[in-house]
């Protein structure tokens, strides 16, 4: 991100400031044609004296559609020509544009570059962008669309916006293009079957073959082609002081997002690599996210920890699925309530207390519309969902009994989860007083994704964590991780029993009632800060296959999430 320096509006130079254009030829902006000399004449006040405009003065002014567009042909006529300094020179960041639009003719060996500007809203111009991509005697064109944003720079002059993803909308901070001989070979990424698994044919897998090619490629026994790929920054290299939010991914990748491939010119040999993935499921998993908003969610084998489906709604970006870092709201109440059941501090039908509010640290909580139930067991305020109920209990717990029961006991937030591609194994960390409190119905500093909360409902099933994977340890010899207990036989017996009677009787019932058989789940919502609506989670098993999904700012888990994870489940025979 560049120095924006900017103060009040995004402005124009004063209305009788005179610009005479010489033109030395019309047309479009290509490399080499259209290119346009300005020079500004005068540049006077407002109230028609010579005096220029200060730089405060010309940042308080609008842009013009004028301002806009000449800039912006300026900009494309010195990028085209290959004139990175000229071109940089343009933006309100000038020594990073410069380094990008070097690499984009000298390391991604872009050329013959033409520019199409369409109609965009207020400073916003998308573009069309042609080229030809040329490495060792290969060629290939190349066409993309991209977006910049036209500025007032400190001087008041209007200048580009510089973003890494105006020279290409895939770059983040720190990335590059670059064209040559991929350093990891390409794979043939098969499902449980054999059948091959391509982005076009499941779209929520593209980033996911990525990351399965950057970690399997040179394993699996391809070769490598000539590629132009986006090559990511290295974790804590990207943005200004992290700004960019990658994190190592824990597992040695050391990026958050892998390369991804743009443009093939020569075909390499793929390796094969085999996955977990259903094809029956992974299909149903597409279909429901495509009927939905920002909806992600994973399907596994409790008795394997084998992952059948991966989905998101939005198919580019950080897989939220697999890589999210949200709380999980209630569906979390099932890692407290085994706690608190293994302390001896509730029983499944034993009485428990369910009040419209609660206070511990200072904090006030309440139920759902303020619900309360008197008179209630254990039972029945799990499958309601009551707050209270679990919070009560706050004053019983020392401050890393959670944590240590997500780690011990549900194998999470230990950072060693060995899936295949980047994953987050979640975060339970120790917590006082009322974000403690908070943290015992998945609020607080509790952080998941629907590969997480899976397991969990996983774990709850069996009694056993079995790390999910989706290539097998055999693949490459790499040992999954392990937790160091296992759910008592009258605590499993009784945690499985509160998920199975909430969605036969409780919270979870509208979705998974009609499916009958060996069914359990919870339903949950997390509330989030400057959303009007809380992110919806629901999760459930249905025999040998537990699912989990989030739809952010889908409102109550059991009507959002809930069908979609209903759905999915029932596409597994």
């Amino acid at each position: 991100m560049g120095n924006r320096g900017r103060s009040g509006g995004r402005n124009a130079m004063g209305k009788d400031t005179k610009l005479a254009l010489i033109a030395l030829t019309t047309g479009a902006v290509v490399a080499g044609v259209g290119l346009a000399t300005y020079t500004f004449v005068g540049g006077g006040s407002d109230d028609g004296s010579d005096q220029p405009l200060s730089p405060q003065e010309l940042r308080a002014k609008p842009l013009t559609r004028a301002d806009i567009e000449q800039t912006t042909e300026r900009f494309f006529a010195a990028w085209a020509k290959g004139d990175a300094a000229g071109a940089a020179a343009l933006t309100d960041d000038a020594p990073a544009a410069r380094e990008a639009l070097t690499a984009y003719k000298k390391d991604a060996h872009l050329t013959d570059v033409k520019f199409t500007p369409g109609k965009g809203g207020g400073a916003k111009v998308p573009f069309d962008v042609a080229a030809t991509v040329s490495y060792e005697g290969k060629s290939e064109p190349y066409t993309y669309k991209s977006e910049l944003t036209v500025v007032r720079g400190e001087t008041g002059r209007p200048v580009v916006d510089w973003e890494p993803s105006v020279v290409h909308p895939g770059l983040k901070a720190g990335d590059t293009l670059r064209a040559g001989e991929a350093g990891t070979p390409p794979i043939k990424a098969v499902d449980r079957n054999g059948g091959e698994l391509t982005a076009e044919k499941y779209p929520s897998l593209a980033g996911v073959l990525d990351g399965l090619r950057e970690r399997y490629g040179k394993k699996a026994g391809g070769s490598s082609g000539i590629e132009l790929r986006i090559v990511r920054a290295e974790a804590g290299k990207g943005g200004e002081n992290g700004e960019d939010g990658r994190e190592d991914d824990g597992k040695g990748g050391g990026k958050a997002l892998p390369d991804k491939t743009l443009l093939t010119l020569a075909e390499g040999t793929p390796g094969t690599v085999k996955t977990t993935i259903s094809p029956t499921v992974q299909a149903a998993a597409e279909r429901e996210v495509a009927k939905r908003s920002r909806a992600s969610i994973v399907v596994l084998k409790p008795s394997t920890g084998e992952i059948l489906a991966v989905a998101n709604s939005k198919k580019t970006g950080p897989n939220v699925a697999l890589q999210g870092s949200l709380a999980p709201g209630s569906t979390m109440k099932i890692v407290t309530a085994s706690m608190l059941i293994e302390k001896g501090l509730a029983g499944i039908d034993k009485p428990h207390p369910c009040p419209k509010y609660f206070e511990a640290g200072g904090w006030k909580f309440q139920n759902l519309e303020e619900f309360e139930i008197k008179g209630g067991t254990f039972r029945t305020s799990f499958a309601a969902s009551c707050n209270t109920a679990f919070i009560s209990q706050v004053g019983e717990l020392a401050n890393d009994d959670l944590t240590k029961q997500a780690q011990e006991v549900f194998g999470l937030g230990r950072d060693d989860w060995s899936i295949g591609v980047p994953s987050f194994d979640g975060r339970v960390p120790v917590q006082k007083d009322a974000p403690m409190a908070a943290s015992l119905i998945g609020q607080g500093g509790v952080r998941m994704n629907p590969l997480n909360v899976a397991s969990i409902v996983a774990t709850a099933k069996t009694g056993v964590f079995r790390q999910p994977y989706l290539v097998p340890p055999s693949f490459d010899g790499r040992r999954t991780a392990t937790a160091s207990r296992k759910l008592s036989p009258e605590v499993h017996a009784q945690l499985r029993e509160l998920l199975a009677y909430t969605a036969t009787s409780g919270s979870a019932a509208g979705p998974m009632a009609p499916l009958g058989g060996d069914i359990g789940g919870k339903t949950g919502s997390a509330e989030v800060m400057g959303q009007e609506k809380p992110n919806g989670w629901f999760t459930a098993w249905r025999g040998d296959a537990a699912g989990a999904a989030v739809m952010l700012e889908g409102g109550r888990g059991g009507s959002s999430s809930g069908p979609l994870v209903a759905a999915v489940l029932k596409s597994v025979s």
